[in-house]
């Protein structure tokens, strides 16, 4: 199984050889900073063309197919028409707080891809309470978008960071309830040793059917905590133009856009972790030699496959349900999600106190 702890335990040697402590310690922030950064970059181009011909499947379209080769460049064009544009700021708008909202949402982005395990030492923060960091992290972007909504002085960028506020705040419950059904079955909150406890089976598997009810709910939860159809009354184009970014363009447009495909990357990969064994290899039992050719397949290649898989799962959503009422949205958390979920914790406590799980 790959290791990448000798990767990075070589390159602190390597510049602790050169370096200070304190010098040792604020490059590699840099470092890991810039390859956050570049990586945001990556992701945010990869994830636009992929929505775009997710849709035209769904859709019997081509899709892009004149930029590049099959439209591959298409994106990358889109990032430099936005980086040309002029940014406007509304006369009337509260200019600092219209200016910053961009980069709290962009910075918390960046702060809950910290722990995410990519490979078995291959991660930026390995951190030993990361579920519990992450549902924290991810919350505060809300702050964000409400910012937004009232500097932009626009009553339909209001109404749309309203609702988004109501909307992820009750999301968050459901949500949070099934990644504790997960901590409770690995009896940790440390996502590497989350990963550790699934290296006989993913807890999609051997977690029974709590586990099952959890991951449901952690994926419509999901969907609905990013403003995406079918839960998209934040940016319902029909009704409020484009919602809480309706007064931005430019980069600071661009930052939202962004950070909307990095947080479904981040919930994706979140939820490969805690139910599909994130970059732990698919074993079945006694099968050594199946189990032994699954081991040759490179861990970041297991948590991206999975990780997208469940981003496709997502976009599917997009193009297939219609947009719910704000009404339907809220009975949906409060009605459903809500007592399912409470049920399910006490059946995730009955499972691991009688020890029925694998």
């Amino acid at each position: 199984m790959y290791d990448f702890s000798g990767l990075t335990a070589s390159i602190h040697s390597w510049l602790s050889g050169r370096l200070s402590s304190a010098g040792v310690t604020l490059a590699e922030m840099a470092l890991a900073g810039m390859a956050v950064l570049m990586f945001f970059v990556v992701l945010g181009i990869v994830l636009v063309y992929m929505e775009r011909k997710v849709s035209a499947f769904m859709q019997l379209r081509l899709g892009p197919n004149r930029v590049g080769p099959k439209g591959t460049l298409q994106a990358i064009a889109d990032t430099i028409k936005l980086l040309l544009k002029e940014g406007f700021t509304p006369k009337s708008a509260d200019k600092l707080l219209f200016n910053l909202a961009p980069f709290i949402v962009i910075t918390v982005s960046m702060l809950a891809l910290a722990p995410m395990p990519f490979a078995r030492g291959l991660q930026v923060y390995d951190i030993n309470i990361g579920v519990f960091y992450i549902s924290a992290v991810s919350s505060i972007s809300v702050i964000g978008v409400l910012m937004a909504g009232w500097a932009s002085n626009n009553k339909y960028s209001l109404l749309g960071a309203m609702r988004s506020g109501a909307q992820i705040v009750s999301y968050e419950l459901s949500a949070g309830l099934s990644l504790v059904a997960v901590t409770a079955l690995a009896g940790s909150m440390s996502l590497t040793d989350i990963v550790q406890s699934q290296a006989d089976g993913w807890w999609i598997f051997k977690g029974h059917i709590p586990a099952i009810i959890a991951f449901v709910i952690f994926i419509i939860a999901s969907t609905a905590e990013l403003n995406r159809a079918p839960f998209d009354m934040a940016e319902a184009e029909s009704e409020l133009t484009a919602g809480f970014h309706t007064e931005y363009t430019g980069m600071r447009f661009a930052m939202f856009f962004l950070a909307e495909y990095v947080n479904m990357f981040i919930l994706c990969g979140v939820g490969a972790t805690l139910f599909l064994g994130g970059w732990m290899p698919l074993h079945f039992g006694h099968l050594n030699a199946f189990n032994t050719f699954m081991d040759y397949i490179p861990s970041p290649v297991w948590f991206l496959g999975k990780t997208f898989f469940l981003i496709f799962i997502i976009m599917w959503f997009r193009w297939t349900f219609p947009r719910l009422r704000i009404d339907q949205l809220l009975a949906l958390e409060w009605k459903y999600l809500m007592p399912i979920s409470l049920f399910n914790i006490l059946l995730v406590a009955a499972v691991v106190i009688a020890g029925w799980h694998f």
